[in-house]
């Protein structure tokens, strides 16, 4: 019996452009010779979702359960079942005539989001254009919906992921359990439709889940349950960074009355041996990197040495099959970095596997996806590329890299501009010397538009202690090399980092402050330190001087861990202050305001130069 696999990826992922695992697996698996196809179940369900049909539907479930919460909303249900399926279209075509019809002040509802819109946009976003204004409104009215969604038929509902809260901090899989007893919800009856759907198209024998994020592992588990009661002999795989990260001290069985493989890693060697012991081509033991249950055991069958494809073997990605028409452009948040997220159409790819660097302590460098560093060739890059762009018509390139190293994008460049391959790309970085002014132009030149880095924490202390091999000089003179090829640099901020005094935070809002001064970024985005198992904080947290208080590990997932912080500041203090602040440098204004007025407690005062930054440029 030959495999015939179908490859899912659950709800919720991107909404804008398709998540890259099943394209890559697909197109590994096909050139093996094992038959495949792949379902985006996470834009099927969602523009099922917003139609107008459903929309009625969820409004009146919404009354027999008598919630009427978010009165806004329900007062205009009604506008909002007769406009959906135009701001549905807007959204995937962006049409510069409906644009016209949306931005009318009374043409949509004003909702609890629309309604907290200034006056004049144009104070929140510059001077916008019609198309993007319009973009924005029609996001807010979807928005709304899926709030009111949330607050009266499915609390499980979010728009970039599903039931997150419970997969968030799964030690154990009892809540997962509880809830998959719960009866299904009406988003749920309608994912389990179009799966069905699909299962009827074709006789599968295999279904495969990537399961990202925390926010894929509910609806992941749902279908694999529906999979389980009316199609028993179909096996049901499990793999993704999910997988890879939170499960690899998985003993609770439970998990496996839903699912007969879960994968670690690269899913390209597992999924091959899997397809080859479903065919009876080898046994359990030639597994590889694959948990199983026997005699109501968790097993991991991993027969060493495990094949190795290595990352310039490997085919490109496989968009086939994918609905490209179908993906949303949205425009939430004025972060000009976040447009790069969720709004146009990017193909994926990886130019590297893993990181070159992989010494951040913060990071999961312990992890295959991180530590297992492998290159390739320019010329395979653009064979891919230009493959890749005859399946989806897209020229559009998010190079997924943990970092690309600089000697790469330099041949890739020079292929590109050698070959006249037209794109547009943008990728994530290391603010690493090598980037001269000389680079920046050429990759400028090959069609780069932004890239994005982890600055961090603006302190050359708490930089060194993070190994970033970085200082803030070099941050400095590397993002204006960017920015001044019209190249934006978005920045990764962290605050919180173990030992990090108030101080240090204070002085490294004042960093920030000036490289937005300086036009050395142009978007940034502030995140809490966060400890994880698999980094070198979260494995020697003496070394650090944290204290792990838990969660106590009970056979399901790892990964998120608490932490005490004795010697460092009251770091979720900061949040709110550092926060607004750079909303205020994002929209270019506020760089006047004292620091401590951002805060409503007393902060201590800057010790950084004022001219720091234009001193080391």
């Amino acid at each position: 019996m030959s495999t015939n696999a179908l490859l899912i990826t659950p709800p919720f992922t991107q909404l804008n452009t398709a998540y890259p695992a099943t394209a890559y697996i697909k197109g590994f698996l096909d050139s093996k010779g094992v038959k495949t196809k792949q379902l985006d179940l996470s834009i099927e369900l969602f523009t099922s979702v917003f139609t107008k049909e459903f929309i009625d539907a969820i409004f009146k479930q919404a009354e027999m359960l008598g919630n009427m919460s978010l009165p806004l909303v329900w007062q205009q249900r009604e506008a909002y079942i007769d406009k959906v399926d135009t701001v549905m279209n807007y959204l995937r075509l962006q049409e510069v005539t409906a644009a016209y019809q949306i931005v009318h002040k009374d043409f949509l509802p004003h909702g609890h989001r629309r309604i907290k819109l200034n006056k004049d946009l144009s104070v929140e976003f510059g001077k916008l254009g019609i198309l993007d204004k319009a973009k924005h409104i029609a996001t807010l009215f979807v928005e709304e919906l899926g709030d009111f969604i949330n607050t009266n038929v499915d609390e499980f509902f979010s728009f970039t992921r599903y039931a997150e809260q419970i997969g968030r901090a799964a030690s154990s899989f009892n809540t997962l359990e509880e809830c998959l007893q719960y009866e299904t919800t009406l988003i749920e009856d309608e994912m389990l439709y179009l799966l069905e759907e699909q299962l009827q198209q074709d006789a599968y024998n295999l279904v495969c889940f990537t399961i990202p994020f925390p926010g894929n592992l509910f609806s992941a588990l749902r279908c694999a349950q529906f999979i389980k009661e009316n199609y028993p002999t179909i096996k049901v795989a499990f793999g993704g960074g999910y997988c890879n990260t939170e499960l690899r001290r998985l003993t609770d069985t439970r998990i496996f009355n839903y699912v007969d493989f879960i994968t670690l890693d690269d899913g390209e060697g597992p999924l091959l041996r899997i397809t080859e012991y479903l065919e009876n081509k080898i046994g359990e033991e030639s597994l590889e990197r694959t948990f199983i249950c026997r005699d109501n055991k968790v097993i991991y069958a991993d027969k060493i040495p495990n094949t190795i494809f290595h990352h310039k073997n490997l085919p490109a990605p496989s968009y086939v099959g994918l609905p490209t028409a179908k993906y949303l452009s949205f425009l939430d948040v004025m972060i000009p970095m976040h447009r790069m997220w969720s709004d146009g159409k990017w193909n994926k790819l990886t130019i590297s596997h893993g990181c070159y660097w992989k010494q951040c302590s913060f990071c999961d460098v312990t992890l295959d996806y991180i530590g297992n560093y492998q290159n390739t060739t320019a010329d395979d890059l653009v064979n891919k590329i230009e493959k890749i762009i005859t399946e989806t018509g897209i020229t559009g390139f998010h190079f997924v890299d943990e970092a690309a190293p600089p000697k790469m994008l330099r041949a890739l460049a020079n292929k590109l501009l050698e070959r006249k391959v037209f794109i547009t790309w943008w990728t994530n970085i290391r603010f690493e010397k090598t980037f001269t002014p000389e680079l920046c132009a050429l990759l400028s030149k090959s069609g780069c538009i932004a890239v994005t880095g982890g600055l961090e924490v603006a302190s050359d202390r708490l930089l060194a202690k993070m190994k970033k091999g970085v200082d803030i000089g070099q941050v400095a003179r590397v993002t204006k090399a960017f920015s001044d090829q019209n190249i934006m640099v978005h920045a990764y901020l962290m605050f919180g980092f173990p030992t990090e005094t108030a101080q240090e935070t204070i002085d490294s809002l004042e960093v920030v402050r000036q490289l937005f001064y300086n036009n050395c970024i142009q978007s940034a985005f502030w995140h809490q330190f966060a400890c994880t198992s698999h980094s070198p904080v979260g494995k020697n947290p003496e070394e650090f001087k944290i204290k792990i208080t838990g969660p106590k590990f009970e056979g399901f997932a790892e990964n998120d861990l608490f932490h005490e912080d004795p010697t460092g500041a009251e770091h979720h203090l900061y949040s709110e202050g550092l926060n607004i602040a750079l909303n205020n440098y994002l929209n270019h204004k506020g760089f006047e305001i004292p620091l401590s007025k951002y805060f409503n407690f007393k902060v201590p005062e800057v010790t950084v130069k004022n001219n720091l930054i234009a001193g080391h440029l």
